[in-house]
């Protein structure tokens, strides 16, 4: 890894191959483990290889997005610090495994995700829950809205798209939460794509509908998960709104400890995810974004995406490790 610090006032170029090795060795890491149907284990060592790999990089890293709230050692926590300390301020909003249930059943698009941002750029909220919706590039600004319902969404949708509503597919965790809104989007004859478990993946499916076959993204999951796809929707363009789910006096408290006063307020995507961003996935598992991790006898291949806002670079690193040491 180069030691040399980046500059302070921008994510150098460098960190562009920098963060694909974060995820590639979390990728790895959890790929070791994956069919296994332990997924403590396999997030525990994604965890574990993600934290080893940030903290040789050559940043002052905040992690405002992470693994929990609390100063656990086993946990890429929020308020973390990570990296050699000798570079630029930044935020780091992380998943070393965006997909437990999916990697432990070895089912398709479980990922290790990243996104690097200068300093007071990424939304800093509690671990909770986030109700979502996004679309892909292309679409009028405001196209979808939160405080409309999900059948005016889709039909928006259709509408700026100029198609039939029964042409329009809408992902959404497969929840009980979310039985209504299933009901809903089916009533106006729009199809639903139901996804067990990643909904990073799931949102930046939006920016590429003749690829993934998904138009838009519906529904309740995780405050981390959602400001990393913000990150990463920020770097290929697209639409996305989100809400906090403070519903208790607890979570209240604890997002007003992080400056958060209006636990009702959405949350643009720019809002969540400002400035100049850099984002990187690698595939855990096959799936529609990524390939999973392959092991042979002498080599291990990773494929990774590399995103960055400020140029709108999208790079996809199709990497062959065979000095397997590194990863041992």
């Amino acid at each position: 890894m180069s030691g040399t610090p980046i500059e302070t006032s921008s994510l150098d170029r460098i960190l562009t191959l920098e963060i694909a090795r974060v995820t590639e060795r979390a990728a790895v890491a959890a790929a070791r483990l994956r069919g296994r149907g332990d997924e403590m284990a396999a997030d525990q060592v994604a965890v574990d290889a993600m934290r080893q790999e940030l903290n040789r990089l050559a940043i002052d890293g905040t992690v405002v997005i992470g693994e929990g709230e609390r100063d656990e050692a086993p946990m890429l926590y929020i308020g973390e610090e990570v990296g050699t300390r000798a570079g630029a301020k930044l935020d780091i909003a992380l998943d070393p495994l965006e997909g437990t249930t999916i990697c432990a059943k070895n089912l398709p698009n479980s990922l290790a995700v990243i996104a690097f941002a200068e300093k007071g750029s990424l939304l800093y909220a509690p671990d909770v829950y986030m109700e979502k919706i996004a679309i892909g590039p292309g679409y009028p600004a405001n196209t979808v809205s939160l405080d409309a319902s999900a059948s005016e969404n889709i039909h928006a949708v259709a509408a700026a798209k100029g198609v039939s509503v029964n042409q329009v597919t809408a992902c959404i965790l497969d929840r009980p939460r979310h039985a209504r809104m299933i009901e809903e989007v089916r009533a106006t004859g729009a199809a639903i794509r139901l996804i067990g478990d990643g909904d990073v993946a799931g949102v930046i499916h939006t920016t590429d509908p003749d690829e993934t076959g998904i138009d838009i993204y519906l529904g309740i999951g995780g405050a981390p998960e959602g400001v990393l796809a913000a990150a990463a929707l920020r770097c290929i363009g697209g639409q996305m709104q989100g809400r906090l789910q403070l519903n208790t006096e607890e979570k209240v408290a604890r997002a007003a400890k992080m400056g958060i006063s209006d636990p009702n307020r959405v949350y643009t995507m720019e809002e969540m995810a400002r400035g100049d961003v850099l984002f990187a996935a690698t595939g855990v598992t096959d799936g529609n974004l990524l390939q999973g991790v392959r092991f042979t006898r002498n080599a291990i291949t990773t494929h990774t995406i590399v995103m960055r806002s400020s140029s709108r670079t999208v790079r996809e690193i199709k990497a062959r490790h065979q000095d397997l040491t590194k990863f041992d």
